[in-house]
């Protein structure tokens, strides 16, 4: 059975998953969007996919470190699935790097619940984001998670409250650094867009759209099991789940206002989504159950997948 392969992390588990990550990845660089091949190209796409296994890794230690999982490799496993729903999104490099440096800021920022090392964990969070939004401005609305997060655990000290602002100064610093250095031509090649686009008719082919509303009404129905069953999460993880469900919510958020409309700006909700999966498939008790979800799952993403080559 499917869900048994998976119920615990191994490193067979991840030797499984790195295969599948190579076989989509390259399938798609084969079948997608011809390219020159020059060592340049070849450079840029080992890039890519080094920053996709470190996205899904990153996913997993955020779920498995902070007890949003049992051990399991759901939360890996659930994460690649989720990104293939928009395949483009391996060729995306600016999303990427974006939506990896949020991880970073939603790492930090999750285990503020820990109530160690409070101030260190509130700047390196907003630094991230502040870098990311480097990449994709709207990233910048991630900040928001920041100070929910300190209403949540760190309201007490005043100073937690202005450490974004000193992130936001020090990011500030270093772009104006690699101006100087690099002069306005790396502002070319990383443009800050700060103009928005509500319009979501923007599908190319009628695929995408078809792999749009699948992954919306998977989204939403893994974002209101959560909500209906929070009640039933152990307490101690309430602060966490709450971070998650914000972070889908922000995540949404940034979809929705960005320019250049396009699948791959949902990819700031991967992560969060493959949360919320992995608890609903850890909550169910019947196995029958599991499987169901986890193969309806695997198949819609790869119907996504195939669909959109």
């Amino acid at each position: 059975m499917i869900t048994s392969l998976f119920r615990k992390s191994t490193p067979l588990n991840y030797a499984f998953v790195f295969l599948l990550v190579l076989f989509f990845f390259f399938t798609y660089q084969i079948q997608g969007v011809p390219t020159e091949k020059t060592p340049l190209s070849v450079l840029s796409k080992i890039g890519f996919l080094v920053l996709i296994l470190a996205t899904l890794f990153t996913a997993n230690f955020i779920t498995v470190k902070n007890g949003l999982s049992k051990d399991s490799a759901y939360p890996i496993v659930f994460t690649f699935f989720v990104m293939i729903f928009s395949p483009s999104v391996f060729n995306n490099l600016n999303l990427l790097a974006s939506n990896f440096f949020v991880l970073l800021a939603i790492r930090r920022l999750i285990s503020l619940q820990t109530l160690k090392f409070t101030k260190e964990k509130i700047f390196d969070a907003s630094l991230w984001v502040f870098v990311a939004s480097m990449f994709h401005f709207w990233a910048i609305l991630f900040i928001i998670l920041v100070y929910i997060s300190i209403i949540s655990n760190a309201a007490r000290d005043y100073r937690n409250w202005f450490l974004p602002v000193l992130s936001f100064f020090a990011v500030s610093c270093f772009y104006l650094i690699i101006l100087l250095l690099f002069g306005p031509s790396i502002s070319e090649i990383y443009p800050i867009d700060t103009s928005t686009n509500f319009n979501l008719q923007y599908f190319v082919n009628n695929y995408q759209h078809i792999s749009f509303s699948i992954y919306v009404t998977l989204a939403l129905f893994f974002f209101f099991t959560l909500l209906f069953s929070f009640s039933n999460r152990p307490l101690i993880l309430h602060s966490a789940y709450i971070k998650t469900i914000f972070s889908f919510l922000i995540g949404t958020a940034v979809f929705l206002i960005s320019p250049n409309k396009c699948n791959d700006l949902l990819i700031y909700t991967f992560v969060p989504i493959s949360i919320m999966a992995t608890g609903h498939i850890e909550l169910l008790r019947s196995k029958i159950r599991q499987e169901l979800v986890l193969i309806i799952f695997i198949a819609a993403s790869c119907f996504a997948f195939f669909s959109q080559l």
